[in-house]
């Protein structure tokens, strides 16, 4: 059997459907990834550009991913709170709805399916079966009235993983710094260069695989973005330099 026909068997589809109503928390780690190795290596980068002493860079730097982590984790934490929290809101008004006008609720169920093609019997038919069940009806209301998902992230995870990456890919600019060996300022900046762009490019492949994308693209795409931001900073840090020295 082919893959796309392996891919469309019975237990297949079942298998895909019931990961699909697992949140992914990609994002989660593609931003905290991203931010975390920009904002840091946006330090390092103005450093050099100001032409500051290493130990600057280092102090700034662990400095920002533990702050800047910790602030963009509690950010996420308290956005995915308010998302599930409106969710349940809208939940509970439509339960209260359903008990006070519950044949203006079955209209709704009427056009709402009504307007995916659905009519005469077939159409009925539907109405009946989702209003008989209270928490299928609730749920329909949820998801095709306020185009909402039944089951969000989890608060702690989203912010753990926007967390974990931060401060994995947010060390990277700086790791060339504790290196065991003695390098000129210029040394260091370049390897942390190096080392953040490589980052910036597997970051942008990884997310191309989980997406499906192509991964050459991907990856330049996460690339040029990380570096545009990397020589914004590094600019400012020349300009101020050059400014400060007049």
């Amino acid at each position: 059997m082919d893959p796309l026909h392996a891919d469309h068997t019975p237990e297949a589809i079942s298998r895909r459907l019931q990961a699909a109503s697992r949140h992914s928390y990609l994002s989660d780690l593609v931003l905290g990834a991203i931010d975390g190795t920009v904002t840091t290596f946006a330090i390092v980068a103005g450093v050099a550009g100001a032409d500051m002493p290493n130990h600057v860079a280092i102090i700034l730097g662990c400095s920002n991913i533990l702050a800047d982590g910790f602030s963009m984790a509690v950010s996420n934490f308290l956005g995915t709170q308010a998302v599930r929290h409106h969710v349940e809101q809208v939940r509970e008004n439509e339960a209260r709805h359903i008990d006070t006008i519950p044949e203006g609720e079955r209209e709704e169920i009427r056009q709402i399916f009504a307007a995916k093609g659905f009519e005469g019997d077939v159409l009925n038919r539907i109405v009946e079966v989702i209003t008989h069940n209270r928490q299928q009806w609730i749920d329909t209301m949820v998801t095709d009235e306020h185009g909402l998902q039944l089951s969000g992230p989890s608060p702690w995870r989203a912010a753990g993983a926007t967390f974990g990456a931060f401060l994995l890919a947010g060390f990277v600019p700086l790791f060339p710094f504790f290196l065991p060996i003695s390098l000129q300022g210029n040394t260091i900046f370049l390897l942390s260069t190096i080392a953040t762009m490589t980052t910036f490019f597997l970051i942008g492949v990884a997310k191309g695989r989980v997406l499906g994308r192509s991964l050459l693209r991907s990856g330049l795409e996460t690339l040029a973005m990380g570096g545009a931001a990397a020589l914004l900073a590094y600019g400012v840090g020349a300009a101020l330099h050059a400014l400060m020295a007049k």
